[in-house]
């Protein structure tokens, strides 16, 4: 079984999206973890609806980073998958990433968005609902079959992620000091490369991720979200010596970079 790892702020309705997605398409009962990122009575009508599912609060926002690790320390089980709290889960997703998930490896089930990603080519592209309330899950969960390839490839560096726990307590966990979401998740998967594990994508099984997340800002908050990126840019430039050049298959170049 996996233990799956959701960090949450503000956004209920993608929440409850996910989890309905995450129980409705699973074979086993795994364990579904969410910390809540500081703002409970806004996501507390959501969660009654899940009453075996473990929730984490913590009372003062602490970031994407602090969340994720704090939800890998009190996972149960040896393999752990995090995701976003606006993707969607598709059918039989927990049965394929295990039987994927290799020992040393980090394993990510590719993606697919309404419109084409800027950084990852590799993500199908198909409008299933641009908001939880124009989504249909089961027209997702079926169509979504339709998509998947028998395929593994070393184009990793994503999120969602599964790896085993000990691999993800043993590089560090995600750096908390990151000022933002931004550019954390690259100096993660770095860390996995610099300890030997494959970054693997598998196209098995495709997770639904609603697009834009700063398209749901408000100004002052898009203003406020944009200095924190450059900030996190600047922090992954003194911390690896080189700023964060993102190869759209994986870090890899990155990685030749810093080892020359």
């Amino acid at each position: 079984m996996l233990s799956v790892i959701i960090p949450t702020y503000r956004e209920p309705k993608h929440l409850d999206l996910c989890l309905q997605s995450a129980i409705e398409g699973q074979t086993q009962e795994n364990e579904i973890i969410v910390i809540v990122d500081g703002f409970l009575d806004e996501n507390k009508e959501v969660l009654s609806k899940y009453p075996n599912i473990k929730c984490l609060v913590l009372e003062q926002n602490r970031g994407l980073s602090f969340a994720t690790n704090i939800g890998v320390y009190h996972s149960s089980h040896d393999k752990i998958l995090v995701v976003n709290d606006d993707n969607v889960f598709p059918k039989n997703w927990d049965s394929i990433i295990e039987s994927d998930l290799k020992p040393k490896s980090v394993l990510t089930p590719n993606q697919i968005e309404a419109q084409p990603s800027a950084v990852f080519s590799q993500f199908f592209v198909h409008n299933f609902g641009g908001s939880p309330e124009s989504f249909s899950l089961n027209n997702f969960q079926i169509e979504e079959q339709t998509f998947r390839l028998n395929s593994v490839t070393k184009e990793g560096s994503s999120l969602p992620f599964a790896m085993n726990k000990y691999d993800f307590l043993a590089v560090g966990g995600w750096d908390v000091m990151y000022p933002s979401p931004h550019v954390v998740d690259w100096d993660f998967f770095l860390k996995c490369e610099y300890w030997g594990m494959e970054m693997l994508r598998t196209y098995k099984c495709n997770f639904y991720h609603f697009y834009g997340a700063s398209t749901r800002q408000t100004l002052k908050q898009s203003i406020e979200s944009s200095r924190k990126e450059a900030l996190a840019h600047h922090f992954f430039t003194n911390k690896w010596k080189t700023p964060a050049e993102h190869n759209k298959l994986n870090n890899s170049k990155l990685l030749s970079k810093l080892k020359s």
